[in-house]
Order: structure tokens, then C-alpha cells, then sequence
């Protein structure tokens, strides 16, 4: 059993940043390849970043350049540096990890971008 909690959302202005975390419960953290997804009302949960058990990244086209997921696995934290945010940003962002083929999740974390 996994449990992931997410922290770090909230309101923020186009064109600033925020940095969500994830914190993973359990010793195999190591083991999982991590991700976080976004959700907007109506819309299926996107793939938004992901970063294996060796580190190797890999983005959304509508966020790579902007936005930044790494781990670290002393913590059993993986992170989600998100930066120059647009109005379209806004979502709620999930943490997933999968482990040797099973997925877990997070209870999510709204981000809204406003002026």
C-alpha cells in the first residue's frame, strides 16, 4: 500500500510560479516510476510530467520548457517546479506513482492561475 499526499497549490498570477510536492508513504518509493497529471471540470486527468526510477524525464508538449518534476528519493518526494504559468494551467494536479505496474494516486491539489 501506497499513499501519496500532494501540497503546494494555490492562486498565483500569470507568468509566476509555484511548486507542488508529493510525498509518498511506504520504503519501495525507490521502486515507483512517478508522474503528475492534471484534471479540468469535464475533461479526462492528462499526463503532465513523468520521471522514472533511474530519473529520465518526460513532458507534455504544452508544459516542457515551463515546468520541471523531480524526485528525490531520500524523501520519498517527488516535485513538480512549475514555472511562467498561463490562465490554462489551471487544474487540479495529481501525483501518481506506479510500482511494478500498479498505479496509486493523491487526493490532488488545485492550482488556479488568475489575475
Amino acid at each position: 500500500q501506497v499513499q501519496l499526499v500532494e501540497s503546494g497549490g494555490g492562486l498565483v498570477q500569470p507568468g509566476g510560479s509555484l511548486r507542488l510536492s508529493c510525498a509518498a508513504s511506504g520504503s519501495i518509493f525507490s521502486l515507483a516510476n512517478m508522474g503528475w497529471y492534471q484534471q479540468t471540470p469535464g475533461k479526462q486527468r492528462e499526463l503532465v510530467a513523468t520521471i522514472t526510477t533511474g530519473g529520465r524525464t518526460n513532458y507534455a508538449d504544452s508544459v516542457n520548457g515551463r515546468f520541471t518534476i523531480s524526485r528525490d528519493n531520500a524523501k520519498n518526494t517527488v516535485f513538480l517546479q512549475m514555472n511562467s504559468l498561463k490562465p490554462e494551467d489551471t487544474a487540479v494536479y495529481y501525483c501518481s506513482a506506479n510500482i511494478f505496474g500498479l498505479p496509486y494516486w493523491g487526493q490532488g491539489t488545485q492550482v488556479t492561475v488568475s489575475s
